[in-house]
């Protein structure tokens, strides 16, 4: 049996890999082309139910579907999850593909400032000051942003929101990784099943035309899709989840140095000062975050403790404890 150290440091790897991959996926959905992105992403719901089916039938993980046929509202969330993250996916490649990367990273940089907004306006959460200022410099970001873009970064901001709702949503069906991603594509199947075999019959399909090779490429798409999940689930469970709010900066970043050093994508002066401002709200977004689990664990451990230091003085009958157990009659005082 592995120490909680070592549980701690797989964790870590986990996530690591989870990240690392998600924020290396830019290189290879070029590899897909001339594959359009809509014939990529029907590719991607059709060969990832695949994956997660072989994988939830190697592991025996199935009786979550009876009851989850029974759940009229958690399959209505679930359909809704399945569209959001269509729009994100199909989005995304689409923005790899025609020159976005860094766009499309910002996205993601921004994702965790468009979550805070979503809870204060849809679950009416209350934010503490520096979260505030961290959502204020947001704005202030998307901004300098639009000036410098000539139009508001639309890309960035509809992958920002997808994702935010997504996980949104997510958070309220409350299913396991694999369990809710062989959900989410099993709503996609059909449509995606469907569209790729119009492709077919118009004769515009890539798949199988362009060799075997670029074949078994667009098939890996369950693959791609996948096994980072299943690295973030494992990931997930070990790790302290403060540790995983830091990790999720680096596919971010990834993708972000992929756009500027791979893919040589063009960074005007406004644009930096846009990103700087991003990075300085999630700044202190992280600030706060670590600040506010330190005094989480130091509330946890002084409540852990009193009921033992508590034990530990009691000295009289009747619980009393020392100092009221050592003190004089009043008689005897007077």
């Amino acid at each position: 049996m592995k120490s909680s150290g070592g549980e701690q440091r797989a964790g870590l790897l986990y996530g690591v890999a989870a990240y690392g991959m998600w924020g290396l996926v830019p290189l290879f959905w070029p590899l897909l082309k001339p594959a359009g992105a809509i014939e990529i992403l029907a590719h991607r719901m059709v060969w990832s139910l695949a994956v997660v089916g072989v994988a939830l039938l190697a592991l025996r993980r199935w009786a979550w579907v009876g009851q989850l046929l029974r759940q009229p509202r958690k399959l209505g969330l679930l359909t809704v999850a399945a569209a959001v993250i269509t729009v994100n996916w199909g989005l995304y490649i689409w923005s790899v593909n025609t020159g976005h990367v860094v766009e499309a990273s910002l996205g993601y940089f921004i994702n965790p400032l468009v979550t805070i907004a979503m809870g204060v306006l849809l679950l009416k959460e209350r934010l503490r000051p520096a979260q505030w200022a961290a959502v204020g410099t947001g704005l202030a970001a998307v901004v300098v942003l639009t000036a410098g873009y000539g139009q508001p970064p639309w890309i960035s901001l509809t992958l920002a929101f997808s994702f935010a709702t997504y996980g949104l949503v997510k958070k309220k069906v409350n299913l396991g990784g694999l369990e809710s991603l062989a959900a989410e594509t099993a709503i996609q199947f059909l449509p995606a099943l469907g569209y790729l075999v119009w492709l077919g019959s118009q004769g515009e399909l890539a798949f199988g035309s362009r060799g075997a090779g670029h074949a078994a490429l667009l098939a890996s798409t369950g693959l791609v899709t996948a096994i980072p999940l299943v690295c973030f689930g494992a990931a997930a469970i070990r790790v302290p989840l403060s540790t995983l709010g830091l990790l999720q900066y680096l596919a971010p970043v990834f993708q972000f140095l992929l756009g500027i050093v791979y893919f040589h994508e063009a960074m005007p002066p406004e644009r930096w000062a846009g990103f700087a401002l991003v990075w300085l709200a999630l700044s202190v977004l992280t600030w706060d975050a670590l600040r506010n689990a330190r005094r989480s664990r130091a509330a946890a451990r002084a409540l852990a403790e009193a009921p033992a230091a508590e034990a530990a003085g009691t000295t009289g009958p009747a619980g009393a404890t020392g100092p009221v157990a050592h003190r004089k009659p009043e008689a005897e005082r007077a």
